[in-house]
């Protein structure tokens, strides 16, 4: 396993949990498959897994909760699977945490490219090797916007000369404002730059984590520009 990329998986759904697993596995990833959310934080206590895979609706521990506990204790990168695209289920688990979601029923080829992709932003084995950066992410020291630094090649935020503690996502997101300040940046862009998008996205995606961000950095920070998208005030 130490070799493989592990995958926490939950659902409750004995026969979509099963025939994922087995998807999984032959595409070489290992799989620690759980029914319930209980159950699944027990398995990534123990196990420290790559990546989570999460279903909305399990029973013990929800989803959204289980994400919101794994967000409490790790970075770990998480995607939730969702049975409707229109489900305020999608938002709350974005805003709990979690870097993307699928929605269910899903195609094995199609959620496999989502999790490499995840992956790959990560660093983690199975989209690229510990560490690597993309060719275009900002790098060279520390940038200021205000109160708010970037170190950019540490990896730290500091405002007011106070630790933000960014999630690998939210860190992406930010160093994609920070290399073009005062700059519009569209949403269909940062999906493509920071989700590794090569197909159309959900914008929810950015629109949930863009607000995530400003929490932590500042809420007048990040501009939207309607109609457009967003731009980091320089």
């Amino acid at each position: 396993m130490a070799d493989q990329t592990h995958v926490l998986f939950v659902e409750d759904d004995d026969v979509i949990r099963e025939a994922t697993q087995l998807a999984l596995e032959r595409d070489g990833f290992a799989v620690t498959a759980m029914p319930d959310g209980l159950s699944g934080l027990e398995a990534f206590r123990a196990d420290r897994p790559d990546i989570a895979l999460l279903d909305v609706m399990v029973p013990g521990l929800d989803g959204v909760s289980l994400c919101r506990r794994i967000r409490d204790e790790s970075t770990v990168p998480v995607i939730m699977l969702s049975a409707r695209a229109d489900s305020i289920d999608v938002v709350l688990g974005l805003e709990a945490g979690a870097d993307d979601y699928v929605t269910k029923p899903f195609d094995g080829a199609v959620l496999v490219a989502r999790i490499r992709a995840v992956l790959r932003r990560f660093g983690h084995a199975g989209g690229g090797a510990q560490g690597e950066q993309p060719a275009d992410e900002v790098t060279g020291g520390v940038l200021s916007f205000g109160d708010l630094e970037i170190d950019t090649e540490g990896m730290e935020v500091r405002r007011a000369g106070q630790p933000v503690a960014l999630t690998p996502t939210e860190m992406r997101l930010l160093l994609e404002f920070s290399s073009a300040p005062g700059t519009v940046l569209s949403r269909d862009k940062l999906l493509e730059r920071v989700w590794d998008y090569g197909w159309g996205g959900d914008t929810r995606v950015v629109d949930v984590h863009v607000q995530r961000l400003r929490q932590k950095i500042g809420q007048d920070r990040i501009e939207t520009v309607r109609g457009f998208g967003y731009k980091l005030k320089a």
